[in-house]
């Protein structure tokens, strides 16, 4: 495996252990078995190196996404993406952060925005076939609560409101009520 790749599984295996706040520049090249200056000859800031951690996250999680949205019926198709955003929210909480942090991943390279940026077409695409005056409003509406939900249960934050726990899939088809309407 080449530097750049050693370097970007180590920084990928650092977030998933540690979080973003958890890991540094230096310590992804220790684990990567490279020099200290490797990471700038590769990647021309902290940010660049940042991106192409969070590719490797956005890769997966476009293929959950896709793959859910392409189910013939629309509803079931929304729901298994909201589902499918979740579960990597919560099978991977740091990851899912890292690719939510435009304001760290901005102009860093890796080409993410014009994969999560279609996430939003494609959702309001689906979701104008229940409710055809739907329209990109209601896409970010879904996704807004998808990923706040997907944050809370990765970080278990729902734990500190309810002894009950959370129930995704309820929230799920309450959000999916709320902008579609009721079937």
């Amino acid at each position: 495996m080449e530097a750049r790749e050693r370097l970007v599984q180590a920084g990928v295996e650092l977030l998933e252990a540690h979080g973003l706040a958890g890991m540094t520049q230096r310590q992804i090249a220790v684990r990567a078995g490279v020099s200290h200056g490797a990471p700038r000859h590769h990647f021309p800031t902290y940010a660049h190196l940042l991106a192409a951690i969070a590719r490797e996250g956005v890769e997966e999680l476009d293929d959950r996404i896709t793959t859910s949205l392409a189910a013939d019926d629309p509803r079931e198709a929304l729901t298994s993406a909201c589902h499918a955003v979740i579960e990597f929210a919560v099978a991977r909480p740091a990851m899912f952060e890292l690719i939510a942090r435009h304001d760290l991943l901005e102009g860093a390279g890796g080409r993410l925005r014009e994969v999560t940026g279609r996430w939003l077409g494609l959702l309001s695409e689906r979701m104008v076939e229940v409710r055809p005056q739907a329209d990109h409003r209601h896409g970010l509406a879904l996704w807004a609560g998808i990923q706040g939900l997907g944050v809370m249960l990765g970080r278990r934050s729902g734990e500190a409101i309810t002894d009950e726990g959370v129930d995704a899939t309820a929230v799920v088809d309450v959000l999916l009520d709320g902008v579609l309407g009721k079937d």
